[in-house]
């Protein structure tokens, strides 16, 4: 009699269990619509704004630009406005953060990852350049002017600014390096190593071949950041905006544009002149990133 019963409560299950998997897929199916909805509204609403914010500041600032904005030099008596000796401090700024700030960045990750025991130690390190890569730039800025010009006597302008800022891009150009040097796979260290290769004889001609796309886009992303940084430089660069040649430039007050930029919109009112220089920070910024996205292409083909 209970055999009976058992068989008779077979078909029940059977008919409950194709229903409960039909359902469970059905519910699978509505959640994987739904996220997949939100992840192209999230995707969607990200790319409208980014090409509204490029748009908006390339409609109102490209019919500002001329040839004499770009060229020439903003003179008070004559009533002129130039952006030449703000590009050319940007320009400066460049080479003396990188020049000093890419030897050591990529100095440090390179003893970090192939010298220095992996322990406590490098993962302070790397906590340290984290946290410090978080700090807010107007704090940088403020520790510079107190370390660099007060403490050490410079003069605001490209040098101190410069000092500032590489301070600023020193964690990115090591935490790109470190990732790079990390992706390339320990077999090539072994071989070198077993060919009778010294250290440094590998870690040169093996190792920092096959990380150079790596650091290479380390390197352009701090130059991203030297180009929009703003804040910081307030304190150290300073707000002149008179031609200067660079070792000039390193010791007097001299304006990047994006002091340039703060310079016209808020003191000057010159919101159009403020545009122009936007639209011209703006193009500069993509053309890195595509130098940068290109580099890295070309170097990880080749």
């Amino acid at each position: 009699m209970t055999a009976l019963v058992h068989n008779a409560a077979l078909p029940a299950r059977l008919t409950v269990v194709p229903r409960l998997h039909g359902l469970q897929k059905a519910r699978r199916r509505i959640v994987s619509a739904v996220l997949t909805g939100s992840m192209i509204f999230c995707t969607a609403a990200t790319a409208t704004i980014l090409l509204g914010i490029i748009g908006f500041v390339l409609y109102r600032g490209l019919p500002a630009l001329s040839l004499d904005l770009l060229t020439g030099e903003t003179s008070y008596l004559s009533d002129t406005i130039g952006i030449l000796p703000n590009i050319l401090n940007t320009l400066y700024l460049i080479i003396v953060t990188m020049l000093l700030a890419t030897p050591v960045g990529v100095g440090a990750a390179i003893y970090l990852n192939e010298y220095a025991r992996q322990g406590s130690f490098t993962r302070g390190i790397r906590f340290a350049l984290e946290t410090l890569a978080g700090i807010p730039s107007i704090i940088c800025g403020l520790v510079g002017m107190l370390v660099f010009i007060h403490l050490f006597g410079l003069s605001q302008g490209i040098l101190a600014g410069g000092l500032t800022l590489v301070i600023m891009v020193l964690p990115t150009i090591v935490l790109n390096t470190l990732e790079s040097l990390q992706s390339v796979p320990n077999r090539y260290r072994e071989g070198a190593l077993a060919l009778g290769g010294g250290k440094f004889h590998m870690v040169a001609t093996v190792v920092l071949p096959s990380a150079m796309h790596g650091i290479a886009t380390g390197c352009v992303l701090a130059v991203g950041r030297i180009v929009g940084e703003s804040a910081a430089l307030l304190y150290t660069a300073g707000f002149g905006l008179v031609l200067n040649d660079f070792f000039t430039a390193l010791e007097t007050s001299s304006a990047p544009l994006t002091v340039a930029l703060y310079v016209y919109a808020s003191e000057r009112g010159a919101i159009d002149v403020a545009f122009a220089i936007g639209a011209v920070l703006m193009t500069i910024t993509l053309v890195l990133n595509f130098a940068a996205h290109t580099a890295a292409h070309l170097l990880r083909k080749g």
